[in-house]
């Protein structure tokens, strides 16, 4: 690693709960881990999945509709609906749908960009979908890893960089973060969570960034879909997070360099069976090579503690996917709470000229 940052300060506070489930049949099973973007005309867009019975799930389509100080937004329908072959299954067990929207504009493409994960009759898929205003999407399709010879397989936690970046090889490139994962733990996650503790913390499923050559791109919009390389960038070799690491918010570009929330799991053995909590860390990566890790948590930012992050679907889960930037240095992150809410929290960094200083001071 070069260039490492020994240290980063960020204040982080709560601002409650700001969805829930309504009650209709679309939304009985919760109301979570929603993608934003602010839409042309600047007003806020959130893109919660929403879940109906059976784990059939959908990405809603909900727009602020806040006044003074109360958080609210309306629902608008849906942005995607499950519908492609990589999206539905048959007998509809075990769940299926468009599910963990991220979205990012790039302004190189003059488009939004949500990355979502397809759960289909082959597993979860991670599949691109695109949009001029934010409102009406299309559906480019899934990845394909294997033309180039990458790991191909269940895959989750797509996440799109908003400019071009260099890939390891030094390609100017369009960039997505993902998790391939282990079959282990698609057939019994917590039955699978021994075996995956002992694997060496490079095997465990860990945070990558794809890349797509920019030439390619711009000379045929699909190949979005045809990645050309794919490494690490957050192995579960920390502190914490032991379990896996997953993307979280999409990258926004500050002084020191790419800054986002990841996700990452620890499992603690309980009478016998393993419980697993989900946190929050925060991550900087190199502005121009983004492999290169400059920060990354040695504590989580954000922890399951109010009971809405503790007590749902899946208890003990902190899940952030959408970022919305509030001021110079200010972010409002939305996440998901124990998979049936969402949460807003306010995160602020120190003037970057003062971080610069706590940086120089501990090294």
């Amino acid at each position: 690693m070069t260039n490492a940052m020994a240290r980063f300060d960020a204040t982080v506070s709560r601002l409650g709960t700001v969805l829930e489930s309504d009650g209709s049949p679309c939304e009985v099973e919760g109301v979570l881990n929603p993608a934003c973007a602010r839409a042309p005309g600047g007003e806020l867009l959130l893109y919660p999945r929403v879940v109906a019975a059976g784990n059939v799930s959908r990405v809603g389509l909900f727009r602020n509709a806040s006044s003074g100080e109360a958080v609210r937004f309306e629902r608008l329908g849906f942005a995607l609906e499950p519908e492609a072959p990589y999206e539905e299954r048959p007998d509809g067990r075990g769940g299926m749908g468009c599910e963990d929207p991220r979205v990012t504009y790039v302004p190189a493409l003059k488009r939004y960009v949500m990355l979502y994960t397809g759960f289909g009759p082959e597993g979860p898929r991670i599949v691109f979908a695109l949009s001029t205003d934010g409102y009406q999407w299309d559906r480019l399709g899934p990845v394909d890893f294997k033309t180039h010879g990458l790991a191909s397989g269940d895959d989750k936690d797509g996440v799109f960089f908003p400019e071009p970046v260099r890939s390891p090889a030094g390609v100017l490139s369009f960039a997505f973060f993902h998790r391939p994962m282990k079959k282990l733990s698609t057939l019994d996650g917590h039955a699978a969570i021994p075996q995956l503790l002992e694997l060496p913390p490079t095997e465990r499923e860990s945070t990558c960034i794809a890349y797509i050559p920019v030439d390619a791109v711009l000379a045929d919009i699909r190949n979005l879909l045809v990645p050309r390389e794919s490494v690490i960038v957050l192995a579960p070799d920390g502190p914490w997070g032991r379990l896996k690491t997953g993307g979280g918010t999409p990258p926004v570009r500050i002084a020191e360099g790419w800054f986002s929330l990841y996700h990452a799991v620890d499992a603690v053995e309980i009478d016998g069976r393993y419980a697993m909590t989900y946190s929050a860390g925060i991550v900087i990566l190199d502005s121009d090579r983004p492999h290169v890790v400059r920060y990354r948590s040695p504590v989580p930012v954000l922890s399951p503690e109010h009971p809405d992050e503790m007590h749902g679907v899946v208890n003990n889960v902190v899940f952030p996917t959408g970022i919305d930037v509030s001021g110079e240095r200010n972010f409002d992150i939305y996440y998901g709470m124990a998979d049936a809410r969402i949460g807003r929290a306010a995160i602020a960094l120190p003037p970057a000229a003062a971080a610069a200083a706590g940086e120089t001071a501990a090294a």
